[in-house]
């Protein structure tokens, strides 16, 4: 039987994050034909994706951010000031960034997580489904993951 010593450490360290990202997308690419053919190519980087609202004045009225990546959208955070919730305006900023990901960058579907509290019945009237559900993350919050076609 072989014996061996390994020292566990607990600490944020970039440097060995960065080389250990670098070593699994190495392992991933090794392993899966899809990702071995996307490196190299403009598909292989996540492209950051904003979409932004103003009101009259000039301020922030809502906004979305995300990115693609492969043919997906990730909508990461879409908020609206509560002064123009129910105008139509996150549905506008959501189709818009939709739009840009399908016909500028080849997308062909989106994702997204929202809590209970947040808007995971807004989602589904834009066209997502639910995929997933993680209840008490965090605890007494249900998380959602949402996807659509695009179409």
């Amino acid at each position: 039987m072989v014996c061996r010593m390994f020292r566990i450490e607990a600490e944020v360290d970039k440097a060995r994050r960065d080389l250990l990202r670098s070593r699994l997308r190495d392992t991933n690419t090794a392993a899966s034909p899809i990702l071995r053919a996307l490196r190299g190519t403009p598909q292989e980087r996540e492209n950051p994706l904003h979409v932004w609202a103003s009101d009259a004045g000039g301020e922030l009225a809502g906004g979305l951010v995300g990115h693609t990546w492969t043919t997906w959208l990730h909508v990461a955070y879409l908020w609206v000031d509560e002064r123009h919730r129910g105008t139509g305006l996150g549905g506008r900023l959501l189709a818009e960034a939709e739009r840009i990901a399908r016909e500028g960058r080849g997308c062909r579907a989106a994702r997204l997580e929202t809590w209970d509290f947040q808007a995971p019945e807004f989602y589904r009237k834009q066209g997502y489904d639910v995929v997933c559900v993680i209840p008490d993350y965090p605890p007494g919050i249900t998380e959602y993951t949402l996807v659509k076609r695009l179409g």
